[in-house]
């Protein structure tokens, strides 16, 4: 198996991230006020958005290179970029995910920021949408 490298993308690469996502159709965008994440290995193989809200994170983005599922990726990804924070970090998810999240530390149901709230609430009217969190 590859070596598969963890870093925090820098600026002038944040399109890398974009082209990653259309390349396999994916609806994700690099979020510019945001810290942007990728797994590479020659390519980008994952990659995810950390974008900071009231008192915390919110983890969006996050897709893995269908070849390249089922390697621990995601959550090798997910751990590097949570490594140093020192606050909350929330994410949402289909309840299909709640044991890949729970097996990475993060806990169901929890008290969210209003603007994440809000949000939650909105995307949930469309899709089946549950929030987690990860404490520091």
């Amino acid at each position: 198996m590859p070596d598969t490298r963890y870093v925090l993308l820098d600026e002038p690469l944040w399109p890398l991230m974009n082209k990653f996502y259309r390349s396999h159709q994916s609806s994700m965008k690099a979020v510019r006020d945001a810290q942007l994440w990728v797994a590479r290995r020659e390519d980008i193989v994952a990659a995810l958005c950390l974008r900071p809200v009231a008192g915390g994170y919110w983890l969006t983005g996050l897709f893995v290179d269908p070849g390249c599922r089922e390697q621990g990726i995601a959550g090798e990804l997910i751990t590097a970029a949570v490594k140093d924070l020192q606050e909350p970090v929330w994410l949402f998810c289909h309840p299909d995910l709640r044991g890949f999240y729970e097996r990475r530390g993060f806990s169901f149901d929890p008290a969210l920021p209003y603007a994440l709230a809000e949000r939650l609430s909105r995307y949930a009217r469309s899709k089946p949408m549950i929030a987690m969190e990860l404490e520091p």
